[in-house]
């Protein structure tokens, strides 16, 4: 099947490449992303190929869908950037990669807590500038201390077990208990006022829905410990930004490790260090000492590459078969998924 691979970047197309051998599609890759100026790049092809920061709303759709696209394979796990009843009606069908490597996530996330915590960020800048000084690097033991994981899905179950191993008490929280979670010494499913209030450390493993952006507002900041650390692998909207900033100029939140950004379309996954940053808000968060980001690379391994190029090319296989798709996602699925 002759497939469209919207904003294609080098670390990817060499994995596809190895993969399709055993599928056989003929693939373009357009290095721009899809959106109203670059939908007429997909006349020709039934199926397309996204990722997290197209943006597929009902006009794209539309455009789309006259030029004979019958399938969009999302090649990543979230689909909030597609207008799924607008899918329905034009008879698009869109699958996604439900899940790559919940370790690559929930490590990279570990990361972030160890950097901030033990100042790695920090001081291998210092080193590197001769600076050997330990003043300002005092951390704390993660040992004996509360984590809470808000979503228990694969990531956030994957997560819990990693910060267990550290010796913490995880508190978790989720509107469905993960079996494999349940009787483990150590974790305790909560309601999310108590792990807010309670959590020492606090980490996003949610998708995001109607119900979930914003979740980490300014109450629920307000909520916290003092000196609260916020980790966000999960989705940028997670976070109200701005009540972020000022928690962090209170005190209130102690740090922050972001991978990801509620604005992040434009910039992240783009080389901007020759241009002046036009983001304030963003701008802003990079001027805390006690702020570590990373741009949206958590699920970056060799691993989770590999098993999005599999599965991806095996949504497709299977809709040009005229297969089950296993991994379709449906305006009505979603609803159910959010509690709307």
């Amino acid at each position: 099947m002759k497939v469209a691979f919207f904003d294609t970047h080098g670390f990817e197309r060499s994995v596809f490449a190895d993969e399709n051998r055993g599928f056989g599609h003929e693939i373009t890759h357009f290095e721009v992303r899809l959106g109203e100026q670059t939908a007429s790049l997909a006349s020709g092809f039934t199926a397309l190929c996204a990722f997290v920061n197209d943006r597929i709303g009902a006009s794209v759709l539309e455009k789309i869908a006259r030029s004979g696209t019958r399938l969009i394979a999302l090649r990543c796990a979230g689909f909030n950037n597609v207008d799924l009843e607008a899918a329905g009606r034009l008879g698009i069908r869109v699958v996604r990669v439900p899940e790559y490597s919940p370790h690559a996530v929930a490590e990279h996330a570990v990361a972030l807590i160890l950097s901030l915590d033990r100042k790695i960020h920090r001081a291998h800048s210092r080193v590197r500038e001769g600076n050997f000084s330990l003043e300002g690097l005092v951390g704390f033991d993660l040992h004996g201390k509360t984590v809470g994981v808000v979503g228990t899905g694969r990531i956030g179950a994957v997560f819990a077990k990693i910060m267990l191993g550290f010796g913490c008490r995880v508190l978790v929280c989720d509107r469905a208990e993960n079996p494999e979670l349940l009787g483990l010494p150590g974790i305790r499913y909560v309601e999310l006022p108590e792990l807010l209030r309670e959590s020492q450390i606090i980490s996003l493993h949610v998708p995001l829905t109607p119900s979930t952006r914003h979740l980490i507002d300014g109450p629920a900041i307000e909520r916290m410990r003092s000196g609260v650390m916020i980790i966000n692998t999960g989705r940028g909207a997670l976070i109200d930004t701005p009540a972020l900033v000022h928690g962090l100029k209170s005190g209130k939140v102690g740090s922050a490790g972001l991978d990801v950004y509620e604005e992040e379309e434009g910039i992240f996954f783009e080389d901007l260090s020759d241009q002046v940053l036009q983001d304030d808000t963003l701008a802003r968060l990079l001027t805390f000492p006690n702020v570590l980001m990373t741009s949206h690379q958590a699920f970056l391994t060799a691993e989770a590459l590999s098993n999005i190029a599999t599965t991806t090319l095996k949504n497709i296989s299977d809709f040009e078969a005229g297969l089950a798709l296993d991994n379709e996602v449906t305006a009505a699925a979603n609803l159910r998924k959010s509690g709307s």
